[in-house]
């Protein structure tokens, strides 16, 4: 006769459900150092934390509302930072490897639910010119409000197999469309797009172009590689140029739209759950999707506070996929019109 085996919670076992909080962890009995290299940030950054989400980390109605908001914020981190659900991490902070599981849960839709406070672009007319004042200052491209670009992130096959999701690597990722300003905070990210989909269509698919033709400013564009269009809010390289003038205008692109790959290395380093040298998230693509934009909250959250050293090159083992891009001029007359304005004006 099959014997029903009851999934129990060690953590309610120990402490019971109705116990207000566990004190496993206390942040001032270590030092800065310690919390840095084992979560990823120093003491004032994860107090700050703290008190972003400690009310949503402490409702009553979840499951885990024994264990208080400093161990679920710290769980998280640990998981974000080094990729894994590391027993030891586990053990430090007093708490099962299924209530980490939990927390980061926990933790991820608490800064998912935060996104737009964090991940926006500016609105006042003093920050836009701003932005565009610190663009053109890098390379002397005018104009600029953001420039954008995809990166794709490792996921597990879905339960239900699913082609959408298979890159062209051959393996299942996450597309995920970012822009950020000239010191690589996130303007904008949309990560929830399928692997298999080409730049070029989540673009023409996202947000952010109902945003750009429907909202934003009309005095400034994105600038974007080859894998996007042209359009008259989004400025790309030509693929052919001529002139020195072209030469010009190419050169200050690129050196202005290799910030994004850079801000793309720095979430990377910091966030080895993304870089894939643990593995790829096991996760659904949604949930893989949350932890995506938690990380990029805590990115911008991070630059907030002083956090913005530009990291070396990420050692990921997922490789981008090369896109295929082809080599057409956009049927956008207009943008084709304010590109070669902007050529005749800035760089002849």
């Amino acid at each position: 006769m099959a014997v029903p085996i009851a999934v129990l919670d060690c953590d309610l076992l120990l402490y019971g459900r109705g116990h207000r909080t566990l004190d496993r962890f206390k942040l001032e009995d270590v030092t800065d150092e310690y919390l840095v290299s084992t979560y990823g940030f120093p003491r004032q950054f994860i107090y700050y934390l703290v008190d972003l989400l400690g009310a949503t980390l402490s409702r009553p109605t979840q499951r885990s509302r024994a264990i208080s908001p400093e161990t679920q914020i710290l769980a998280a981190l640990g998981f974000y930072t080094s990729g894994s659900f590391q027993t030891r991490m586990g053990d430090a902070i007093g708490i099962s490897q299924a209530s980490m599981s939990r927390c980061v849960a926990n933790v991820t839709e608490a800064l998912v639910e935060r996104a737009s406070q964090f991940i926006h672009f500016p609105e006042d007319e003093a920050t836009v010119q701003s932005l565009k004042d610190d663009f053109y200052g890098l390379a002397g491209m005018p104009g600029v409000l953001g420039v954008v670009d995809c990166t794709h992130v490792a996921i597990k096959a879905p339960n239900a197999e699913d082609l959408s999701y298979v890159n062209r690597k051959g393996l299942h990722s996450l597309n995920c469309l970012m822009v950020c300003d000239s010191r690589g905070v996130l303007l904008s990210a949309e990560t929830h797009w399928p692997g298999s989909l080409p730049d070029c269509t989540v673009l023409e698919q996202a947000a952010l172009t109902s945003q750009f033709e429907t909202e934003l400013h009309k005095d400034g564009w994105l600038l974007g590689d080859s894998s996007f269009l042209l359009r008259t809010w989004l400025m790309t390289p030509l693929h052919i140029p001529e002139t020195p003038a072209e030469y010009r205008y190419n050169m200050a692109h690129s050196a202005t739209h290799n910030i994004i790959e850079r801000t793309f290395r720095t979430i990377r380093s910091r966030f080895r759950c993304l870089d894939g040298s643990k593995g790829t998230l096991q996760y659904s693509p949604e949930k893989s999707s949350h932890i995506i934009l938690a990380c990029c909250v805590l990115h911008n959250i991070s630059l907030e506070h002083g956090l913005d050293v530009w990291s070396s090159p990420a050692t990921g083992h997922l490789e981008q996929p090369e896109e295929e891009y082809e080599q057409m001029e956009s049927v956008d007359s207009e943008a084709c019109r304010i590109r070669q304005e902007l050529l005749l004006t800035h760089f002849s």
